[in-house]
Order: structure tokens, then sequence, then C-alpha cells
């Protein structure tokens, strides 16, 4: 397997805020056009639940990328110092 590179891993994390981002934006928007009734709190209460369980996800993905780039330049700064 071949390891990406940190830039890959930054882009990638890069991505995945970008994503929350815009799921935090559509959101907002869709429960702005619901009606103030019952039904329309109702169903903003579930957009927003499902909104948060989604930018949950991603920014537990994000955080693992984080970490794999971590790894992966303690490894690379390993490897140089064992060959000066």
């Amino acid at each position: 397997m071949q390891l990406p590179t940190t830039t890959q891993l930054r882009t990638a994390v890069d991505v995945l805020d970008k994503l929350a981002e815009r799921l935090n934006t559509e959101a907002e928007h869709s429960k702005m056009q619901l009606p103030e009734t019952h039904l329309g709190n109702d169903y903003a209460g579930r957009i927003e639940a499902r909104t948060i369980a989604r930018t949950t996800e991603i920014k537990s993905v994000a955080a693992q990328l984080n970490a794999w780039e971590h790894e992966l330049a303690e490894e690379r700064k390993h490897r140089v110092g064992h060959r000066v």
C-alpha cells in the first residue's frame, strides 16, 4: 500500500471540514424555511439531530486523518534521523 503524503492528508481534512460546514449551512437554511408550527419545530429538531450526528462522524474521521498525518510525519523524521 502506498502511503498518502502529508499534503494529501491535509487536503482530505480540509475537504471534510468544508463538508461539515456545508452540512451545517444547509441545515440552518432548511430550518429557516420551516413553518412555525409544532410539526415544523419537530422536523427542525430532526434536521438538527441528523446534522449533529453527521458532522460528529466527519470530525471523527478528520481527527483520525490528523493522527495518521502526525504518525507518518514522526516515522519520516525517525527514518531521516537514522540515515544521517
